[in-house]
């Protein structure tokens, strides 16, 4: 009898992933309602039943990948709470790394915390706000994914509050918060506009229903319900316009900024992929992400160059990031996208984590006695040896710019930035062997490029849709500015140090460290909106 139950329980594997997989959020969901006096044993409890989480996410993974691109699904049968629950590749990578996170942000807010009274209610906060991102992964239907979407939110806000005697960070807070309710709309309107084109809020069965062209009532449905999810992806990622409140929340403590950088300024990203099956059907509604994104990036660049704070630059380089990511998304990249996804988490999450040794070693690290402007030839020749060899490696690899041009074009601006800065410290040094191996390293990294995207594109199989629209010329046109915009950036910056000196590019820097102004006009903005909601009461 023990043999067949062994047997049984061997054989049930898809049960059992999905046993794990649901572990996943609802150990920290204890972690943060068993209520706990002591404020050291909460933490405590935090941090095992996060470890535990992380194991959970770990097994889940394993069970996922050996049993192939296999979905697994699981419904409660309760007719009054429509749950639905998918574990999938997608959710198997995402899974392990926001465990890893959490167990991570979890141990050190426990140190970072030591003494402070309200450690219990912290360790409370930050174990719903990684429950409720955990069950947003692992969501199987649109209304449960909306619900763990506003959780997150509202977690997160409760940690941005955390202390209230900080102005600044309350302000950042309530202006994150009005930003983020708009998000919530946009994904509300979504919500609804699925039920009455579908009449289900199932991921599978909206994305076969999306798939399908017999339906006309479902077809037209499809391009308001991209752009709202579009809309709510740009605002939960910090784009732009609505990006100045990620640079404020400076004020919170160093684990809320190490999560929110880390992993739930992720959830925009996660919710374009998750949905993509829906979203490449419209391809307008892409190429409006992908410009959005392209931009976003650019300007959060060039502010990021400006800023003294190292948190105030970490913070930019995140909004600048994300817009990278959701330029992946809008191109159809979106195994790249998830790659991208996966190393900004790691390394945002170690930099904020060790923000203060960061100081101490941009101190010490080696820096340029001078910085000469680029010539145009050398720059050109090194512009067009990067995209050379982002084509020739590409080529190796069985792409054709034809069929695969989002993930060329792509490599070759991030080689176009790996050039530069090889040429950079060249032109400092003056040392051939630097350049020498800077080639080499160029030809390694362009290869691990690829070769990462293949592997995340085998890994994921038929969770995200292969995107391969007929591309008309507006598709070539926006690829095309694309590049151009990120190549007039470079030469920019190669020529700063010459134009140093001049008085609209001393005028511009001033605009720049103040980004543009735009965080000014949005706090303003929030606190008329909270004072005619105090008036009003």
């Amino acid at each position: 009898m023990i043999a067949n139950a062994l047997s049984a329980s061997l054989h049930g594997l898809p049960p059992l992933a999905i046993v794990l997989g649901l572990a996943v959020p609802l150990l920290p969901l204890l972690a943060g309602l068993i209520p706990i006096r002591s404020g050291l044993g909460q933490a405590r409890l935090a941090h095992r039943l996060a470890q535990l989480s992380f194991a959970a996410a770990l097994g889940t993974a394993a069970l996922v990948v050996a049993q192939g691109p296999a979905r697994h699904d699981f419904a409660p049968d309760i007719d009054w709470l429509p749950l639905s629950f998918q574990i999938d590749a997608l959710t198997a990578v995402m899974l392990p790394l926001v465990s890893f996170l959490g167990a991570v942000v979890t141990r050190y807010s426990c140190q970072y915390l030591a003494g402070d009274p309200r450690q219990d209610e912290f360790a409370r906060r930050l174990s719903l706000t990684v429950a409720s991102v955990l069950m947003l992964i692992v969501s199987g239907n649109l209304l449960l994914f909306a619900a763990s979407w506003l959780a997150t939110s509202l977690c997160l806000h409760q940690l941005l509050v955390f202390y209230p005697d900080r102005p600044a960070a309350i302000l950042a807070a309530r202006k994150k918060f009005l930003i983020s309710r708009l998000g919530d709309v946009c994904l509300a309107g979504g919500l609804i506009l699925a039920w009455r084109c579908f009449h289900t809020w199932e991921f599978h069965s909206i994305f076969a229903a999306a798939q399908s062209t017999s339906d006309a009532g479902a077809s037209q449905c499809l391009a308001p319900l991209s752009f709202l999810l579009v809309s709510a992806a740009l605002l939960k990622s910090a784009q732009f316009p609505f990006h100045s409140w990620l640079p404020d929340t400076m004020e919170a403590p160093t684990p809320v900024s190490a999560l929110m950088h880390a992993g739930i300024i992720n959830a925009g990203g996660f919710l374009v992929v998750r949905l993509s099956p829906i979203l490449v059907n419209v391809p307008a509604a892409l190429n409006t992400l992908a410009l959005a994104g392209a931009f976003t990036a650019l300007f959060a660049s060039v502010i990021m160059l400006t800023q003294t704070s190292v948190k105030r630059s970490l913070a930019y380089s995140t909004v600048a990031q994300m817009g990278f990511m959701m330029l992946q998304c809008g191109l159809g990249a979106f195994p790249l996208a998830v790659l991208h996804l996966v190393a900004h988490s790691l390394y945002k999450a170690h930099a904020f984590l060790s923000s203060g040794s960061v100081i101490a070693l941009k101190k010490a690290a080696w820096t340029p006695s001078e910085s000469p402007s680029a010539h145009p030839v050398i720059l050109a020749l090194t512009l067009i040896g990067a995209v050379a060899l982002t084509f020739g490696m590409g080529e190796l690899f069985g792409l054709r710019f034809a069929s695969d041009p989002a993930v060329l074009l792509l490599g070759s601006i991030f080689l176009m930035a790996l050039a530069y800065l090889f040429w950079s410290l060249w032109a400092s040094s003056h040392e051939w062997t630097l350049l020498i191996q800077g080639a080499l390293l160029g030809t390694v990294t362009s290869a691990a490029y690829f070769a990462l995207h293949a592997g995340f594109e085998h890994l994921l199989g038929d969770a995200v849709p292969a995107y391969a629209p007929h591309r008309t010329g507006f598709e070539h046109g926006v690829m095309l500015l694309t590049g151009v915009l990120f190549l007039c950036v470079l030469v920019f910056q190669s020529q700063l140090p010459a134009w140093s000196t001049s008085r609209w590019i001393q005028r511009l820097y001033v605009h720049a460290s103040q980004g543009a102004y735009l965080g000014t006009w949005a706090n303003l903005l929030t606190a008329r909106v909270y004072q005619k909601a105090s008036t009003s009461r």
